[in-house]
């Protein structure tokens, strides 16, 4: 989820880029990472495009953390701030092994776990040193709460002018809802994707995943890399990025706006079909359901000859997609008889044949088990702290000369504490009595 109830870097022209591991896209774990940036380990390969850049990340469950994983499969040392005691909330959501949700295997790859009391001033202390040495910030939380810590933008960009803060949260920084709570599932109902998800006349469906979050994730990195690139190549100063779970929905939601300014037109749900483009939509067959997408002019054609239906492919009215669009029930009722008599291979090897986009609809074990998936490194094995190899998907997207890689397993809470704090200065002694007062763990 984007916020929560409660819980920005300067340039280190100075951070050489560092290394750990091989050239490109493999699993390993080695329990003695060491940030991208430190001493001596540059020079075994080729750096990863982000290689000697450090991220704070504050954020928990879904989209700040999404943003920090992405990051760091490309080389940035991510410092990941969680609660002592508990922790981010996803390590127990869904599924778990041995304890642990093998979702946060995945969301939480390439990090390093501090555990630090945010709520206690030695805490708020320790995140301005760690925040004055980094290049990013990364925080999820609800609208001023970070202001209430000491931890404003103002506050931070002082002692370090570079600081770039990803802030995401439901409805943003500013405006009349900026205090309301946000969760993925209210931007995407703001954001008009729920309006769309489900059968007409049908109550709307959630999508399967927390699509808003990761769309608002995938909205701040842009964002990251954004500013990175105004500071180190403009000389810019850092900034902020303010991303709202429900702009990020409404950024991809194409033809939507427009079309109600032209027309007033509200678009509503369409199951699977692909409104005003045609034909485009799922097909039933003897032992599953084919998705078909013949809207390309000379690609309705194929297809019609494929289903033996010439007489539609030659019509001159079909010929493009307004005609084809007026008379979609018919063109999917043809597609439909045809498909329902043949199983999904026998109507996807024709179609496959004559250049026809077509496919199958996947489930986890399809995806898995699928060659090309496998051929492109989207199928990874990866080991969890407590030694279990587990399948998890690859990285996206594909840098052919910087590719990311996994270059360590999820923490256990607090793995990187005493490392990351002996970074900044700390002592021993010192981290001894922040242990000994909770304020560390």
């Amino acid at each position: 989820m984007a916020s929560s109830e409660g819980h920005g870097p300067g340039a280190r022209a100075d951070g050489p880029p560092g290394s750990t591991g091989a050239a490109g896209v493999h699993p390993s774990s080695p329990p003695d990472f060491a940030p991208s940036h430190a001493p001596g380990r540059h020079g075994a390969r080729s750096p990863q495009a982000l290689d000697g850049l450090r991220v704070v990340e504050m954020g928990q469950l879904i989209a700040g953390p999404f943003a920090g994983k992405t990051l760091g499969d490309f080389g940035a040392d991510v410092i990941k701030i969680e609660a002592p005691g508990s922790g981010d909330p996803l390590r127990n959501w869904r599924m778990l092994q041995d304890g642990t949700s093998v979702w946060w295997q995945v969301q939480s790859r390439n990090k390093r776990s501090v555990a630090l009391d945010l709520r206690q001033p030695e805490g708020q202390d320790i995140a301005r040193r760690l925040i004055a040495e980094a290049d990013v910030l990364i925080e999820n939380f609800r609208p001023g709460t970070l202001e209430g810590w000491g931890l404003s933008y103002e506050q931070l960009s002082a002692v370090n002018p570079g600081l770039i803060m990803l802030r995401i949260s439901g409805y943003g920084q500013s405006g009349p809802y900026r205090d309301l709570p946000g969760f993925g599932v209210i931007g995407e109902a703001m954001g008009g994707l729920r309006h769309l998800t489900g059968e007409p006349d049908r109550v709307p469906v959630r999508c399967g995943i927390s699509i808003g979050d990761t769309l608002a994730a995938l909205h701040g990195t842009v964002g990251v890399l954004t500013a990175l690139y105004h500071r180190e190549v403009n000389g810019g100063r850092g900034q902020v990025i303010d991303v709202a779970l429900s702009e990020a929905v409404l950024n991809v939601m194409e033809s939507l706006i427009p079309e109600y300014s032209a027309f007033g037109a509200v678009r509503g749900p369409a199951g699977s079909a692909l409104p005003g483009i045609a034909p485009s939509n799922a097909y039933r067959c003897r032992d599953g359901v084919v998705l078909i997408a013949g809207n390309g002019d000379s690609i309705f054609r194929r297809l019609m000859q494929v289903i033996g239906r010439e007489d539609l492919g030659q019509d001159a009215a079909l010929q493009n997609n307004a005609g084809r669009v007026t008379r979609v029930a018919e063109i999917d009722a043809a597609i439909g008889a045809w498909a329902g008599t043949r199983t999904v291979d026998e109507v996807l090897a024709p179609l496959a044949a004559a250049s026809v986009p077509a496919g199958r609809v996947y489930t986890a074990k399809d995806i898995v088990e699928d060659p090309h998936f496998q051929a492109r490194d989207m199928i990874l094995p990866q080991q969890t702290r407590a030694g279990h190899s587990l399948q998890v998907p690859g990285i996206v997207p594909k840098l052919l000369g910087t590719p990311g890689e996994v270059r360590r397993s999820a923490p256990d809470l607090g793995d990187d504490t005493d490392a990351v704090l002996r970074e900044i200065g700390l002592t021993e002694d010192q981290i001894a009595a922040l242990r000994a007062r909770q304020i560390v763990s």
